[in-house]
C-alpha cells in the first residue's frame, strides 16, 4: 500500500506525546527540515538497522540541516498520525496477509511541504537516501 500523500503538497499537521509525555507538534518545526519516519516495531531487525543508521549518521544530517524525529518518539496507538500519513494498511508476510504499517520515510522542507516519500527506504543506507534525494531536489 501507498500512502495517499504526494511530493509537493503540504504535510499533515499533527501532535502527539513523545516517549516522556511532553507534547510534540509538527508546526513546532517549521523552518526546519524534517525527517519523519514510520517504522512497524521496536526491536526488530529491520527497523533497529534503519534506526541505528540515522543514530549512527545524526551528526551529518544536522550538518546538512535536518531535523530527525525518530529520536522524538510518538507513539500512535489511536492511529492519528498515521492515518493521517496514510501509512497503515494491509501487508503480507510467509503467505499471511495482515494490517498493519508501512515503512515508510517523509522530508518536509522548511515551508512543511513534503518533496521526497521513501515507500521502501534501504535501511541500511537510509541517511545516505536522505542525503543524495534532497541533493536532487535542490538542483
Amino acid at each position: 500500500m501507498a500512502t495517499h500523500l504526494t511530493e509537493g503538497k503540504k504535510a499533515p499537521v499533527f501532535s502527539g506525546n513523545d516517549q516522556n509525555g511532553k507534547p510534540v507538534l509538527l508546526s513546532d518545526h517549521k523552518g526546519k527540515k524534517i525527517v519523519l519516519f514510520f517504522y512497524p516495531e521496536d526491536d526488530t531487525p529491520t527497523c533497529t538497522i534503519q534506526a541505528c543508521n540515522l543514530r549512527d549518521n545524526f551528526g551529518i544530517l544536522k550538518k546538512n540541516g535536518f531535523t530527525v524525529l525518530p529520536f522524538t518518539l510518538i507513539a500512535d496507538a489511536d492511529h492519528k498520525i498515521i492515518d493521517k500519513y496514510g501509512v497503515w494498511g494491509e501487508k503480507q508476510l510467509y503467505g499471511r496477509t495482515y494490517m498493519g504499517l508501512h515503512r515508510t520515510t517523509f522530508l518536509i522542507d522548511e515551508k512543511g511541504i513534503i518533496r521526497k516519500i521513501f515507500l521502501k527506504p534501504k535501511s541500511k543506507q537510509h541517511t545516505e537516501e536522505i542525503l543524495n534525494a534532497w541533493a536532487a531536489l535542490d538542483k
